[in-house]
């Protein structure tokens, strides 16, 4: 029987993403709507500074991003890793309830693939989720 979380028409996703934001009811409602597939384990970061070191130490396979934390700013998160994002280890998806600022503007030029407004809805987030998960990684990370 299908799942309802890939319609049978996909393979199930699989990976580790870890979510950086500050605020706990977003956290939830995001592990609420990645609870559908259930080889995806989530990690959470509560501010910047936190994320960055994790992402550095957990290498996760994807990476979502609130632009405004109470340490530094997205921007500044995705500038500290864009060693990381340059080498292909994971991408990153930017979520914010800003429309398409400069702050996006830099942050994408910096390296984050994309970005999704909130609250953002499950398939939105899911179609995020195949496109980070999927993406090609460096031969490291292959094997």
């Amino acid at each position: 029987m299908p799942n309802a979380a890939n319609d049978g028409f996909e393979p199930p996703l699989c990976g580790r993403v870890l979510y950086i934001e500050d605020a706990e009811v977003n956290f939830d409602v995001v592990k609420a709507m990645l609870s559908r597939h259930p080889g995806v384990s989530l990690q959470h970061a509560p501010n910047g500074l936190s994320g960055v070191q994790m992402a550095r130490e957990t290498e996760p396979d994807f990476v979502l991003l609130d632009m405004h934390l109470p340490d530094i700013s997205g921007v500044e998160v995705v500038r500290r890793l864009s060693q990381e994002i340059a080498a292909r280890r994971f991408r990153v998806t930017l979520l914010t309830g800003d429309k398409f600022t400069i702050d996006v503007i830099k942050a994408m030029s910096l390296g984050a693939f994309e970005y999704l407004l909130k609250p953002v809805d499950v398939d939105r987030l899911d179609g995020a989720l195949r496109r980070g998960l999927t993406a090609p990684r460096t031969e490291r990370e292959r094997t």
